[in-house]
């Protein structure tokens, strides 16, 4: 996919809104990782979905596995006022693993919708087109923040805006020294 840049249909956005951000942890993840060889940093995301109104609730969705490895990653959101609901991650007879928070996510948004002005989905899975139809049919303004590489062009189109975390790596990426020596996660700032 082309470079995305930020799409606004002159989206309104005013202090008192009440928004709901609902992260899909794993969709994020896997998007810097491949696009960028970095982590996300959601607390920036938060702060940019909020944009400055109040924020009801935001919610990352997470996997969990039986070594638990990933603890102090969801203490580091909860640190940041980003509340986790975590699934454990599923593995087949085969070995095959899966794990897919999608219709959790869904169903949230929707059960939350009453209680907010503006839903900020952070992911760019084109699962969520039903979703965003649903809800911009309800009267809710609906946001997509993700990396404009990865992120499907029908979720863009529907959704009232769309942010590209691409534009601002400096902002929303946090370099992982696993993958930095084989990736970039950005080209050095010119002086």
């Amino acid at each position: 996919m082309s470079q995305v840049i930020n799409k606004k249909r002159n989206t309104l956005k005013h202090p008192d809104q009440r928004v709901g951000v609902f992260i899909d942890v794993q969709n994020m993840y896997y998007s810097a990782k491949n696009l960028f060889g970095a982590k996300v940093n959601f607390g920036n995301i938060v702060k940019e979905a909020t944009a400055g109104r109040k924020l009801i609730r935001a919610i990352a969705y997470v996997v969990s596995t039986e070594s638990k490895e990933e603890q102090p990653f969801f203490d580091a959101l909860y640190n940041l006022g980003i509340e986790t609901k975590d699934k454990p991650l599923q593995i087949f007879l085969g070995g095959e693993k899966k794990a897919d928070w999608d219709v959790g996510l869904a169903v949230d948004a929707i059960r939350f919708s009453s209680n907010l002005d503006a839903i900020v989905l952070v992911s760019g899975d084109g699962d969520y087109v039903p979703l965003v139809d649903y809800l911009r049919g309800q009267g809710k303004q609906v946001e997509v923040m993700s990396f404009g590489g990865t992120a499907s062009g029908k979720l863009i189109e529907e959704a009232d805006d769309f942010i590209d975390l691409s534009q601002d790596k400096a902002k929303f990426l946090i370099a992982d020294k696993r993958y930095a020596a084989k990736k970039p996660i950005y080209p050095p700032k010119k002086i």
